[in-house]
C-alpha cells in the first residue's frame, strides 16, 4: 500500500471520528448560565480544540491500525464486503 492510500484512508477515518468525537463533553453557554453578548444560546460554553484533536487522533489511530491489520494480516478486502443493495437488472 502505497504512503498516499495510507494517508487518504487514515484522513477518511480522522475525519469521519472528528465528527463522533466533537458533541463529547459538550456544554452549552446556556447550561452554564452565562450566555456572552452576540452569541447564540446554544454555542460552547469552553470548545476544547486541542482536546477535540488530540482524542480524534487517538481513536482514528486505533482504528486504522484495525483496518490495516484487516486487510494486511487477515486477508480481508472491499471484496469481501457482502452485498446488501439488490440489483436491479
Amino acid at each position: 500500500m502505497s504512503l498516499l492510500t495510507v494517508a487518504a484512508i487514515y484522513f477518511i477515518i480522522w475525519w469521519t471520528v472528528l465528527f463522533i468525537v466533537l458533541p463529547l463533553g459538550y456544554r452549552s453557554q446556556q447550561e452554564d448560565g452565562e450566555v456572552a453578548a452576540g452569541t447564540v444560546e446554544s454555542a460552547p460554553a469552553k470548545f476544547r480544540g486541542g482536546r477535540v484533536v488530540l482524542l480524534t487522533t487517538v481513536i482514528s489511530a486505533v482504528l486504522y491500525a484495525a483496518y490495516h491489520l484487516a486487510s494486511t494480516w487477515l486477508g480481508f478486502g472491499i471484496g469481501d464486503i457482502p452485498v446488501i443493495i439488490p440489483s436491479f437488472e
